[in-house]
């Protein structure tokens, strides 16, 4: 079992609670995570879905980043199925964690998890690897190139949360990064907002891609709460490829306010100044302009009304239905092509080497 550092598990977790499955609770990973938190409260669920007191409980709003900070949840996950994707991976791999200690303002998750996301561990890892190991193997080698990678099948293992948070909680992203490390026909992938050095110690090998979230600092300081500072997450990116990472970037999200575009030169010019030239031969990155939801909306502004100023702009945003089936709001087709060539005209200009993969 590796120990995660513990300043940076005391910045985000203070743990009080811990709601678990029985299964879970009975698993050598569920046990590894107590021992983490060994003065936590344990509290028996049939479900980690099932909480009343955390999902759907409107009071939560309250105690938004509280709940984070002092609730973790154990469960086993049941179902096992890679989707396709093709934007950031091939697939999206089964998830080993949902929800997040970290609190951004924009973040789609707590959407489907009522009034509480802090982060549920799964503990069956065992069988995710086992999993991914035979559907890496059933899909054989890469046909042809595309924007994913030209070469490996690209997974995804943070969808629903940010990997270089779980670490602090448990080694499932240990686990996974030696897993893809022995798969030469597979990559790792996951995004990440949060700077865990502890992760340099892992030793991908070249089979994990991390994507670190990039904004100008004004718009990260209003709604990357509880984040590491773009600073930090600059300064870490040299020192990921070293590592052994493959480092890319994610624009993610690209919000449209007044000033945004020249926050992003600049920042585009300190990444141009700041990163060396191993980083520079291998980065790509992705745009993904803002996705919101009125359900997040009327959440937000029971915690986090400042932010709704630059996320909620109704004269720019249209209603869109989401592959999941849910209304959000993005930015007016017009609008959102008139930004995406903006940030690339950008691009080109202040970091000419940095590959756009895809825009969102």
């Amino acid at each position: 079992m590796t120990l995660p550092s513990t300043t940076a598990t005391a910045r985000l977790l203070q743990v009080r609670s811990i709601y678990a499955e029985p299964a879970a609770l009975d698993s050598e990973r569920g046990r590894q995570v107590l021992a983490r938190f060994p003065d936590a409260e344990i509290v028996e669920v049939p479900s980690h879905w099932q909480i009343p007191e955390l999902h759907g409980n409107a009071g939560n709003v309250d105690r938004w980043v509280r709940v984070k900070t002092e609730t973790l949840v154990l469960g086993v996950k049941k179902s096992l199925s890679a989707r396709p994707n093709g934007r950031s991976s091939d697939f999206i791999a089964p998830s080993t964690s949902n929800g997040c200690a970290m609190a951004c303002a924009y973040c789609y998750v707590p959407r489907r998890k009522g009034y509480a996301n802090p982060i549920t561990v799964f503990t069956n890892i065992d069988k995710i690897t086992k999993y991914l190991r035979g559907h890496v193997s059933r899909q054989g080698v890469k046909p042809e190139p595309d924007q994913v990678d030209p070469h490996a099948w690209v997974y995804d293992i943070g969808e629903n949360s940010d990997c270089s948070v779980d670490a602090l909680v448990s080694d499932n992203v240990a686990d996974l990064v030696a897993t893809f490390r022995e798969l030469p026909a597979a990559k790792a992938s996951f995004a990440t907002k949060f700077v865990n050095r502890d992760l340099l110690g892992y030793d991908p090998q070249g089979r994990t891609r991390i994507r670190f979230s990039l904004m100008p600092e004004n718009d990260s300081k209003l709604l990357d709460i509880r984040t590491s500072s773009i600073g930090e997450r600059i300064a870490a990116i040299d020192d990921f490829v070293e590592a052994g990472y493959e480092v890319h970037l994610n624009f993610s999200p690209v919000v449209l306010r007044d000033g945004w575009e020249r926050d992003w030169a600049q920042l585009l010019t300190r990444l141009d100044d700041e990163l060396g030239d191993a980083f520079k031969q291998q980065a790509a990155t992705e745009i993904i302009m803002l996705t919101h939801n009125r359900d997040l909306h009327e959440v937000n502004l029971g915690w986090h009304p400042k932010a709704e100023d630059v996320l909620w702009r109704p004269e720019l945003q249209q209603a869109k239905r989401s592959q999941s089936g849910m209304w959000n709001v993005r930015y007016r087709n017009d609008r959102k092509r008139e930004g995406v060539q903006v940030l690339q005209d950008l691009i080109a200009t202040h970091a000419p080497w940095l590959r756009v993969r895809y825009a969102f």
